[in-house]
């Protein structure tokens, strides 16, 4: 007969060290859509690929970084303007999953000028 385990707590002989589940947040970063996409793409199916409880890509709003400059450097003449903009685009991942899958998962071959940040939470 099996005794009461309160909630929360865990039995002796269930304990294993190596498989604790933590709280994961991927956060993907870029100036190219198509690329970022291939890579939350490639993440969420090796996730799902392990069995993992994955939610996102949430895509966050677009940070539209602005610059207006004069085109005559001289500062005469017309007053034409120049306007730069560079768009950068913003994924997050959430996993729940023990830290060494998380590892294999993010293996996986990154696209260039994407940055990924990874940051484990613990419950």
């Amino acid at each position: 007969m099996t005794s009461y385990v309160p909630p929360g707590k865990k039995e002796a002989g269930l304990e294993d060290a190596g498989a604790q589940v933590h709280r994961i947040r991927i956060t993907l970063t870029s100036r190219n859509v198509k690329n970022l996409e291939k890579v939350c793409a490639d993440l969420k199916k090796g996730a799902t690929d392990k069995k993992l409880n994955v939610s996102g890509p949430v895509r966050l709003p677009t940070k539209k970084l602005k610059i207006t400059t004069r085109k005559a450097p001289s500062g005469e003449g017309t007053n034409t303007w120049d306007k730069f903009e560079m768009r950068i685009h913003k994924r997050l991942i959430d996993l729940h999953a023990p830290s060494d899958v998380v590892k294999q998962i993010t293996s996986i071959s990154i696209e260039p000028g994407v940055e990924v940040d990874v940051t484990v939470n613990d419950r």
